[in-house]
C-alpha cells in the first residue's frame, strides 16, 4: 500500500484493477463502567476507473477489519456513472443532509479540482477533469453521499433520447 502526499486520501489499486481509496478512518469511543471503548470506523471508496463506482462504512474493533468490511460494502454498492470524455456531461448540485456538492465539467486539462471525500470519487469514477465545491459542510460522510447523489443524477445524451422518443444527431457546423 502506498501513502499519497499532502491532502489526498490514502490511495491503493488491487489485483483486480480496482481503485481503492480511505476517505475518512475515525476512531470512536464508547464510554463504559470500566472506561472507554475504542472502535474505528472506515469509510472507503471503490472504483474502476471508468464511471463504476461504489462506496462503504464498515467498523470493527481493529483498522484492518473496519477497512475490509468498508471495501467490501464498497464493491458491493458499485453502481454506473455517465460520463463524457473523462469529465461529466453537465453541471449537477448534488445533496444529502446538510451537505451540498456543485459538480461542474472542465476542459481537458483542467484536472480534478476539488477537496477530500469528492476528490476520492472523482478518482475512483474515472473523472479526470472537473470543478467541484463542497458547500454547507465538511463531514465526509454528508459530502461522499452528496457527491454520489450528484453523479447518480448524471443522465447520458442517449438515455435522454430515448425516454423523450427523439433520435440522437450530432449539431451541424
Amino acid at each position: 500500500m502506498r501513502q499519497d502526499t499532502g491532502n489526498t486520501p490514502e490511495t491503493q489499486t488491487n489485483d483486480l484493477g480496482e481503485i481503492e481509496k480511505i476517505v475518512s478512518l475515525n476512531r470512536v469511543a464508547k464510554v463504559v463502567k470500566g472506561g472507554r471503548r475504542f472502535s474505528f470506523s472506515a469509510l472507503v471508496v471503490v472504483g474502476d476507473g471508468q464511471g463504476g463506482v461504489g462506496f462503504g462504512l464498515g467498523k470493527a474493533q481493529e483498522v484492518p477489519e473496519a477497512l475490509r468490511k468498508a471495501t467490501e460494502r464498497a464493491r458491493k454498492n458499485r453502481v454506473q456513472i455517465a460520463l463524457l470524455d473523462g469529465t461529466l456531461p453537465y453541471e449537477v448540485l448534488g445533496r444529502f443532509g446538510a451537505g451540498r456538492v456543485m459538480l461542474k465539467p472542465a476542459s481537458q486539462g483542467t484536472g480534478i479540482i476539488a477537496g477530500g471525500a469528492v476528490r476520492a470519487v472523482m478518482e475512483a469514477v474515472g473523472v479526470r477533469d472537473v470543478l467541484a465545491k463542497a458547500i454547507g459542510t465538511n463531514n465526509p460522510h454528508n459530502v461522499l453521499r452528496a457527491t454520489m447523489q450528484g453523479l447518480l443524477s448524471l443522465r447520458s445524451a442517449e438515455t435522454v433520447s430515448a425516454l423523450r422518443g427523439k433520435s440522437l444527431v450530432a449539431p451541424r457546423k
